[in-house]
């Protein structure tokens, strides 16, 4: 057996080849590990692991009374269809989707909804148009979309961004535009998550590739986003405090994707 590693947990974790690789059909989970670099039980024992996180992230938020009133009138109706589409903040097996998906299912059974998250790791809104597609497919009753992380990712401090605001806001609009969802279908827009920069300079990998992330490109994304029509979750309070990346600066950690769900709850049931 194969070792587990950080790496190979990492990207366990925020991967998923069924979904970036959709023509590739019945990937069985032998393939997947060894798309990994790993076997097929170090994959099992890490979803596992992963999973147990994911599960008691949730338990830790339902014991909360406000978070039990805010469940109690949450904004869904029985049976709907709850879609999120975007980049690995939501990709991630631990993601405020995945948690919000447990805390549901868990405890409001009644509801019976169905969740289908379509993120994936590394995309830009460019890429999230390209799969447009997908979202028409799923008729989602309530569709979430966090992504604008990977567009403003630069090739050096004042070098290029990966795609320009102006095309990120033409991306957002489009999306909107070509979804095509019901009529009483609910948008829900969330704000790029923030990164540690510190932590993104260090990082050897970006350090070697001369990849960067700012701030002050995020904030300036966000805030045309929340400028405009629509319904948008500022996601930038859930990351203050300590230990709320890992160790490359961009993607959350637990503590911080269970903030982020929190966040999430609290506005639907404003």
């Amino acid at each position: 057996m194969t070792a587990t590693s950080p790496v190979i947990d990492k990207l366990i974790r925020f991967e998923r080849p069924d979904r970036s690789l959709a023509y590739a059909r019945s990937l069985t989970d032998s393939t997947i590990a060894a798309i990994f670099g790993t076997d097929e039980t170090t994959y099992l024992q890490t979803l596992a692991r992963l999973e147990t996180q994911r599960d008691e992230a949730a338990r830790e938020l339902a014991g909360g009374a406000d978070v039990r009133a805010q469940l109690d009138r949450v904004p869904f109706t029985h049976g709907q269809r709850i879609v999120a589409i975007g980049e690995s903040t939501t990709a991630d097996r631990l993601s405020w989707f995945e948690i919000l998906r447990v805390l549901l299912s868990s405890v409001r059974p009644d509801l019976e909804l169905v969740f289908e998250n379509l993120a994936i790791s590394g995309a830009t809104t460019t890429q999230a148009l390209s799969r447009i597609a997908a979202v028409r497919y799923q008729r989602p009753d309530w569709l979430f979309c966090l992504i604008g992380t990977n567009d403003v990712q630069r090739f050096g401090t004042d070098g290029p961004s990966l795609v320009s605001q102006a095309e990120t806001l033409r991306n957002v609009q489009q999306l909107q535009r070509l979804a095509q969802l019901p009529p009483r279908a609910q948008w829900i827009w969330l704000t790029p998550t923030l990164v540690d920069e510190s932590l993104v300079s260090e990082f050897p990998h970006f350090k070697s590739a001369g990849l960067v992330w700012c701030n002050r490109d995020i904030n300036a994304l966000s805030a045309e986003l929340l400028g405009r029509d629509g319904r948008y979750i500022d996601t930038a309070p859930a990351f203050s405090g300590d230990a709320t990346h890992l160790d490359d600066g961009v993607h959350p950690t637990l503590k911080a994707q269970k903030a982020l769900a929190a966040l999430v709850l609290a506005h639907l049931t404003m």
